[in-house]
């Protein structure tokens, strides 16, 4: 796992952008890039430097499918707090991707554990995610796979912590019990299965829980230290997130990136 520190939250964004990019770009047409997305605040410095990109003319994503990690039980796409409603908002109606090519778990579906068994298929039928981007909640966790979610988990209905529903319900008028109870999410298997994983980590609300991931050993309570046994994992951090990592670590990963 490379742990790549950057002094603040902009550069982080535009260092995890970039990576994605260039690997957007040197895909074959023949095969799309299939590329996993998370919602809430960590990754909208990254979109808004795909846009700016895309605006440039530098990125396209006409060649790229993508699959969201989650959605809100009962949210339907047009309510401004569902994940559909957010990443139309922040990113595909600003980018050339066309519409048959994003997959979006139903928060309305009449049966959502078929819509969670379909999404795999979906997944598997693209021939698996080539990255998964993905942001890390406050206790350690990566999609709504909360703590003590399985670490071999598929995409399932999961029943969301007080803790997140408490973290979420500042798009919810300041009220947690706004917040849906559930949620369909991708499982920690399903982020295991992809072939680079790139996390963006900031600020020091999630200093505790880097410190779990990065230097604790691999546990369900921190669901995204499932990284340490991900063959090409990235976690993009900011300086206040490394605050509670020993000195040593912080300057270990420091040194090895200055190969890179």
């Amino acid at each position: 796992m490379r742990l790549i520190i950057h002094p603040d939250y902009e550069k982080a964004s535009l260092w995890a952008a970039n990576y994605i990019a260039e690997k957007i770009i040197s895909q074959t047409r023949e095969k799309p890039f299939v590329l996993g997305l998370p919602t809430g605040s960590s990754p909208l410095g990254i979109y808004r430097e795909f846009v700016r990109m895309h605006k440039e003319g530098k990125l396209s994503f006409k060649n790229v499918r993508t699959f969201n990690m989650d959605e809100y039980s009962g949210l339907g796409a047009d309510h401004p707090q569902s994940y559909r409603f957010f990443m139309m908002q922040n990113l595909f109606n600003h980018i050339d991707i066309d519409r048959g090519n994003i997959h979006i778990l139903d928060g309305t579906a009449k049966d959502p554990h078929t819509e969670c068994r379909l999404y795999e298929e979906a997944i598997a039928k693209e021939g698996g995610i080539d990255l998964f981007l993905g942001g890390m909640g406050s206790d350690g966790h990566i999609a709504f796979n909360e703590p003590g979610s399985s670490l071999a988990s598929r995409t399932r209905i999961k029943t969301l912590t007080t803790e997140t529903r408490h973290s979420n319900a500042r798009f919810f008028d300041g009220d947690p019990d706004k917040v849906p109870g559930t949620a369909l999410t991708v499982g920690v298997g399903t982020v295991m299965d992809s072939r680079e994983v790139v996390i963006i980590v900031n600020g020091r609300s999630k200093a505790r829980a880097l410190k779990a991931v990065v230097e604790d050993g691999v546990n369900h309570m921190w669901t995204l230290s499932c990284l340490q046994m991900h063959p090409k994992a990235v976690i993009v951090c900011d300086e206040e997130a490394t605050e509670e990592l020993k000195v040593g670590t912080v300057k270990y990963f420091k040194d090895i990136e200055k190969v890179h």
